[in-house]
């Protein structure tokens, strides 16, 4: 089994140096309380923490699934940290400052991953240049460089051209790449203060967008998105080679699941998915997998309407099947996250932790499943290095 253990020139010179203080002074903060190697118990969620400058580890910023905002929880997020460089796997809702309550270095973050273009995993993306950048121009006097990569524009939707009540009809599917393009003409006029002031510079340079190319197997937005495929390559660097699969996420197209191998074990993001054969032959002997959950018998006894239930059910995960697909893949351990609902007033963390049980029993599945928490923090191990 992996062995996941948490373990003027003038003016403007003053104010930077002033707030790269205070960005240094906020990175660095007490560490994480461990679970003991092996234990049973799940991480404990902490803010807090310290930037890890070596190994591979894996932090839960945002753990929530949709765009309500919650309670509970934030906005999905999460973060690998390897050989001290952090990559962001989607930017939901409040991930920017989750990312520093977790004691993460803003001058750390090499790049940005993007499973689909749904606001809930993309609301914060543009603050990590737009916000975080300025943590690294005050310490650095440039704005940092980040590669990015994610989906490209859907090219159309079902409906037609022009369907009812659309946003921007001239251009309703917009890439990663021009999401960003606009993000940057949206925020111009604060950014180019900042830039007068010489306190700042361009946050869309930061961000250097790669629109991943689909492998020819068919795909379309208005036929089969995410028929059965091998893993194909992303990008690759001293850290990690990344890899991804095509996913069913109702009417988004391209959805991905990305697969990372570092040199202290591989790790699996599901991103946001109905069942699909996909998974497990990404997932196959990941030492981790991050998956979705949906409690789909709570929307049904809730009283959810039917049809919303359906659909729910037809684009996302029931924690019900977690077990079997893990089994499937031989992952040697689960993670969950994306929880729908996201509240613990509707579903309680024993609740989950008791479906996560039940599915691995049913299954068969004898690894350990965890129900995540936002800022939990795991060191990933694969099983030859524990």
């Amino acid at each position: 089994m992996c062995d996941l253990s948490r373990d003027s020139a003038r003016s403007s010179l003053s104010r930077r140096s002033l707030l790269g203080s205070a960005t240094a002074a906020g990175v660095g903060a007490a560490g994480l309380a461990l679970a003991a190697p092996g234990s049973a118990s799940a991480a404990t969620s902490a803010a807090g923490g310290s930037h890890p400058q070596s190994g591979t580890h894996l932090v839960l910023l945002g753990t929530a699934g949709g765009p309500p905002p919650s309670v509970s929880r934030f906005g999905m997020s999460t973060a690998l940290v390897v050989n001290g460089n952090a990559y962001l796997i989607d930017c939901g809702r409040g991930a920017v400052s989750q990312y520093v309550r977790a004691g993460l270095d803003p001058l750390r973050i090499k790049g940005i991953f993007i499973t689909h273009l749904h606001v809930d995993h993309t609301a914060d993306y543009f603050n990590f240049a737009v916000l975080a950048g300025y943590s690294v121009f005050n310490a650095t006097g440039s704005m940092p460089s980040i590669g990015v990569y994610g989906p490209g524009s859907a090219g159309s939707l079902p409906g037609g051209a022009g369907g009812a009540g659309w946003v921007n009809p001239a251009d309703p599917v917009p890439g990663l790449a021009a999401q960003t393009r606009l993000c940057n003409q949206a925020f111009a006029y604060s950014s180019n203060a900042f830039i007068a002031e010489g306190i700042g510079g361009d946050p869309g340079g930061a961000l250097d967008v790669h629109e991943i190319e689909l492998p020819d197997v068919g795909a379309s937005a208005l036929g089969e998105t995410a028929p059965v495929m091998s893993p194909f390559p992303v990008m690759s660097n001293d850290d990690v080679r990344v890899t991804a699969v095509l996913v069913p996420h109702g009417a988004v197209f391209p959805a991905f699941a990305y697969r990372f191998e570092t040199p202290d074990g591989s790790v699996v993001f599901s991103g946001d998915t109905a069942l699909t054969p996909n998974i497990p032959t990404l997932a196959r002997d990941c030492d981790v997998l991050v998956h979705e959950a949906a409690d789909i018998d709570y929307f049904r006894t809730a009283g959810w309407p039917e049809a919303l239930v359906t659909h729910i059910n037809e684009v996302h995960t029931d924690i019900q099947d977690i077990g079997a697909l893990a089994r499937q893949a031989n992952a040697r351990q689960v993670v969950l996250s994306h929880f729908s609902p996201t509240e613990d007033a509707q579903v309680s963390p024993a609740r989950w932790r008791r479906g996560a049980r039940e599915t691995a029993a049913s299954a068969g599945y004898r690894g350990r499943i965890t129900v995540g928490a936002d800022l939990q923090r795991f060191t990933v191990a694969s099983r030859g290095r524990r």
